[in-house]
């Protein structure tokens, strides 16, 4: 088995993504959300996806927890989410929740690369970790203030358990470890690069997932039979500016011809039935004073 290059492995990993990461973090959804231009219901797509991609990521960690390679690196109790965004999902959902999110095209093929690594590479399972929970330990946290104080979330932290780490004392000291541990992972450098590329992948399906939430906000979000659910009108809007179909421009303009048929033909009749009202006009005047 070949030696492996002396550069750890989480430095490789941190200088291999540093461009995807930038690009991920300048993604228009993303800037959005820094920003704390986020709604409702941009935060719940956002973690409805994520749920999908947790469940086939943990599904998968579960399976190869033995694995020589990623038992080391496997933290079920401090790491995993799934159990915490089916809480969230529960919050802003309802009960029904499983019925109301989608599984959305770009979200399905990282839920799809998920299950093939996990079956077939599992090695490379390793990239897909580090990418995903240093991640939400370090700029979740930022996400989680800006989203509770964007979308005035309790301070109880309801919504919010996704961004939570209970089994984390200290997230500082808790990655350092998580760092060390991927440094002494038993890999040669063949295995080493390909969770290199893993990784590059793995971002570039993050960078898919924003593109694709920002489109589903932008166009109306797709139903399950492929359909567009256009997003709904807030309160103070409906009935504003709203689009009329070609049916409804068409008998606007017949109403409007009727109207135009019940006024007098000619502009002496026109005359007289103008000076009727304002006779009418000026004598209820009078009256009232």
């Amino acid at each position: 088995m070949a030696e492996r290059t002396s550069q750890d492995l989480s430095e490789a990993l941190k200088e291999t993504t540093k461009e995807l990461h930038e690009q991920a973090e300048n993604t228009q959804f993303m800037k959005s959300f820094q920003r704390g231009q986020v709604s409702l219901r941009e935060f719940k797509l956002y973690l409805a996806s994520l749920y999908h991609i947790y469940s086939a990521l943990e599904e998968e960690s579960e399976r190869n927890k033995d694995n020589p390679v990623y038992a080391p690196v496997y933290f079920p109790a401090e790491l995993n989410r799934t159990a915490a965004l089916e809480k969230d999902l529960e919050y802003f959902y309802g009960p029904t929740w499983r019925r109301e999110i989608h599984c959305h095209e770009a979200t399905q093929k990282y839920v799809d690369r998920l299950h093939h690594v996990g079956q077939y590479e599992p090695e490379l399972l390793v990239a897909h970790a580090y990418t995903r929970y240093l991640g939400d330990l370090s700029g979740g946290q930022i996400l989680r203030k800006i989203a509770q104080k964007s979308l005035h979330l309790p301070k109880t932290g309801e919504g919010l358990a996704f961004f939570n780490f209970p089994g984390v004392t200290n997230i500082s000291k808790f990655k350092q470890l998580y760092r060390a541990r991927m440094n002494t992972l038993p890999m040669d450098t063949a295995t080493e690069n390909r969770i290199l590329e893993e990784a590059k992948t793995s971002f570039l399906l993050n960078i898919e997932v924003f593109e694709e939430l920002q489109r589903l906000m932008s166009q109306g979000q797709p139903s399950a039979n492929g359909s567009a659910i256009q997003p709904k009108l807030e309160l103070h809007t409906r009935g504003i500016n709203r689009p009329h179909s070609p049916a409804t421009a068409v008998e606007n303009e017949r109403t409007q011809m009727q109207h135009r048929d019940m006024l007098p033909s000619t502009p002496f009749l026109r005359w007289a039935l103008a000076l009727f009202f304002l006779g009418t006009t000026v004598a209820i005047g009078l009256y009232a004073m």
